[in-house]
C-alpha cells in the first residue's frame, strides 16, 4: 500500500472536478449534431487530435507492457512498442485517403469503396465488432486500473475497475467527441509532464546514467543496453526474423486501414480534423509524441533493473515505472502522479466509450433501423449505447481472469489474417467486398486451427508468434484471392465515384482512365476537375 497525505488528496481531487468541468462545458456543442457528438463538427485544427492520439494511447496498462518488455529484453524490447510507425506512414496515405472520404467511421468507409450487398455485410460485421472490441478494451484498461488500485489502497479490483470509469462517462455522456477531445488534451499535457518527470526522477534515483550503464555492466547483463542484441535468426527468445516481422507489419502496414486494432480510434481523430492536411499532421505528431514517451519510459526501466535486478515474477516487474513513481517521489507528488495516472486511464475510456457508441449508432441504429432519424434523436441514441458499453465493460472487467487468453487471442486475429487484405482494399482496384469479407470469415476458422487445435493434437508443434502470422497470411490468400477472381468486379459506377472523392495510392490504373474519360479528371496533371487534389 502508498499512504497519501491531505496534499496527495487534493492534487486528484482537483484534476478529477477540473476533467469532468473541462468536458461538460461542451455540452451545448456536443448535442448540436451527430457530426458534433462523434466528430466534433470536423472542425480541429491538428494539434487537438494530435494530442487526442497520444492520450488516447497512453492507458493504465501501457506503462505495465512496456515495463514487462523493457526489464525482460533490455533496450531491444522497444522494438514492441514500433507498431507506432504505421502512424509515420499513414500520416502521408491512407489518412489522407480516409479523411478525404468524410466517412465517419470504417464501417461507413467500406460502403463507399465497396458496393452491394458485400459492402453491407462487410459494413454490419465491422460495425458489431468494433462494438465488441470497444467494450473488451473497456474492460481491459478498466481492470488494469482496478489492479493499480489495488496495489496502491488495497481496494477491492471492481472499485479501481468501476470509479474511474463512471466518473469519466459523465462528460462523455454530456459533450461526446467535444467531451472526448477536449479532455484528451489537458490530459495530454498532465500526462507527458509527469512521465518526463517520473522518469528523470527514477533515473537520478538509481544514480544516472553512468552509474546505471556501470551496475547493468557489473551484472553481467551488458545485453541489455543493446537494441539490437538479437539471439539468432530464428532461435532464442528475441530472434532476427521476428523483427523484420515487426517491421513488414508496421511500415507496409501505414499504406492500409484497419491493419491495426489502433487504427479504429485514429480514424475519428482523422475525420474530426479540419482538413486533410491537419488529420495528416495530427497522425504524425501523435505518433511521434507516442515514440517520445516510450523512450523514456525505456530508459527508466532501465534504471529500475540497476535498482532491482533479476526478479522474475512478471506482475512484478511490470510494476516498474509505476514504482519509480510511488517509491521515490516526496510527498505532495504521490497524488500529483496518481492523478496523471487517472489522466492516462480516463482518457484511453473516454475515446473507446465515444467510438464504441459511435459504431452502434451510425452504422447499426441509423444505418440498418432508422435512417430517417434526426440528430437530436442520434444524439440520444449514442448517449444510451455510451452507457450501455460501460455497464458491458465492467462484465468483460470482472470476468477478465477467466477470458484474457481467449481474448488476447481475439486481439492476435486483428493483425494476421486480415493484415494483408486490409491494405488491398485500399490499394487495388480489383479486390472487391468478397474477397475481403472472405479474408475475415478465412482467418477465424485458420487462427483457431494454427494457433490452438492443430498443436493440440499435435498435428504441428506450438508455432512462434511470427510464425503464426506469416503461415495464417499465406493460407488466408489461398481462399480469398481465388474468391476475389472468381467474383466480379465492383461497380465502377462506384469506383468511380470513390476514386475522385478519396484519390486512393496503388494500383487503380482503369478506375483513373474511366475518371479521365468522364471528364472527372484532367489527365495531364491528375486533377480533380473544379477542385483540388
Amino acid at each position: 500500500m502508498v499512504s497519501f497525505a491531505w496534499l496527495d488528496w487534493f492534487w486528484l481531487v482537483v484534476f478529477i472536478v477540473l476533467m469532468i468541468v473541462c468536458g461538460v462545458l461542451f455540452y451545448r456543442l456536443g448535442k448540436r449534431s451527430l457530426a458534433d457528438f462523434f466528430l466534433a463538427g470536423r472542425g480541429l485544427p491538428w494539434w487537438l487530435p494530435a494530442a487526442s492520439v497520444y492520450a488516447t494511447h497512453s492507458a493504465t496498462d501501457t506503462p505495465m507492457w512496456v515495463s514487462g518488455v523493457i526489464y525482460k529484453y533490455g533496450l531491444r524490447g522497444i522494438w514492441y512498442t514500433f507498431f507506432s510507425a504505421w502512424c509515420a506512414i499513414s500520416a502521408f496515405a491512407s489518412t489522407r485517403i480516409f479523411r478525404r472520404s468524410l466517412a465517419y467511421t470504417q464501417a461507413e468507409w467500406q460502403t463507399l469503396r465497396f458496393s452491394g450487398l458485400g459492402a453491407e455485410l462487410l459494413r454490419g460485421w465491422i460495425a458489431g465488432w468494433q462494438v465488441f472490441m470497444n467494450m473488451f478494451v473497456l474492460g481491459w484498461v478498466g481492470m488494469a486500473m482496478g489492479k493499480l488500485c489495488h496495489y496502491l489502497f488495497n481496494w477491492p479490483e471492481w472499485i479501481g475497475l468501476m470509479l474511474f470509469s463512471s466518473l469519466c462517462a459523465i462528460y462523455v455522456l454530456a459533450a461526446g467527441y467535444w467531451g472526448v477531445v477536449m479532455a484528451d488534451f489537458q490530459q495530454g499535457v498532465v500526462a507527458f509532464s509527469v512521465i518526463v518527470i517520473v522518469s528523470i526522477w527514477g533515473i537520478v534515483a538509481a544514480g544516472g546514467p553512468q552509474q546505471i550503464m556501470a551496475k547493468i555492466h557489473s551484472l553481467g547483463e551488458s545485453w541489455r543496453l543493446n537494441p539490437l542484441a538479437f539471439s539468432g535468426w530464428t532461435s532464442g527468445d528475441f530472434p532476427l526474423v521476428w523483427f523484420l516481422t515487426m517491421l513488414v507489419i508496421a511500415v507496409i502496414g501505414g499504406f492500409g486501414m484497419g491493419t491495426s486494432i489502433d487504427w479504429y480510434p485514429e480514424a475519428q481523430r482523422i475525420q474530426s480534423a479540419r482538413t486533410v492536411r491537419d488529420a495528416s499532421y495530427s497522425i504524425w505528431a501523435g505518433s511521434a509524441l507516442i515514440v517520445a514517451r516510450n523512450s523514456l519510459w525505456a530508459v527508466a526501466v532501465l534504471a529500475f533493473f540497476s535498482l532491482y535486478p533479476r526478479i522474475q515474477d512478471t506482475a512484478q516487474y511490470e510494476m516498474a515505472w509505476y514504482r519509480l513513481g510511488f517509491e521515490f517521489l516526496p510527498v505532495g507528488l504521490v497524488g500529483f502522479f496518481f492523478a496523471a495516472v487517472v489522466a492516462i486511464h480516463i482518457s484511453t475510456i473516454s475515446t473507446h466509450l465515444n467510438l464504441g457508441a459511435s459504431y452502434a449508432t451510425r452504422d447499426l441504429y441509423q444505418h440498418y433501423f432508422r435512417p430517417q432519424a434526426t440528430d437530436k434523436e442520434l444524439v440520444w441514441v449514442g448517449r444510451v449505447t455510451t452507457l450501455i458499453l460501460l455497464l458491458g465493460s465492467f462484465l468483460y472487467g470482472l470476468m477478465m481472469k477467466e477470458i484474457t487468453q481467449w481474448l488476447i487471442f481475439a486481439l492476435w486475429i486483428m493483425t494476421a489474417g486480415i493484415w494483408l487484405p486490409s491494405i488491398l482494399q485500399v490499394v487495388w482496384w480489383r479486390f472487391n467486398a468478397w474477397g475481403y469479407l472472405a479474408s475475415w470469415m478465412a482467418n477465424l476458422g485458420l487462427s483457431w486451427l494454427v494457433v490452438w487445435v492443430l498443436p493440440e493434437f499435435r498435428v504441428i508443434p506450438s508455432l512462434p508468434d511470427y510464425l503464426q502470422f506469416w503461415i495464417m497470411m499465406v493460407l488466408g490468400a489461398l481462399i480469398y484471392l481465388p474468391i476475389t477472381f472468381l467474383t466480379r468486379p465492383e461497380d465502377m459506377n462506384r469506383l468511380v465515384k470513390y476514386y475522385v472523392m478519396s484519390r486512393p495510392l496503388g494500383w487503380w490504373k482503369p478506375v483513373r482512365e474511366e475518371a479521365i474519360k468522364r471528364g472527372l479528371i484532367k489527365p495531364e496533371r491528375d486533377l480533380i476537375v473544379g477542385g483540388q487534389p
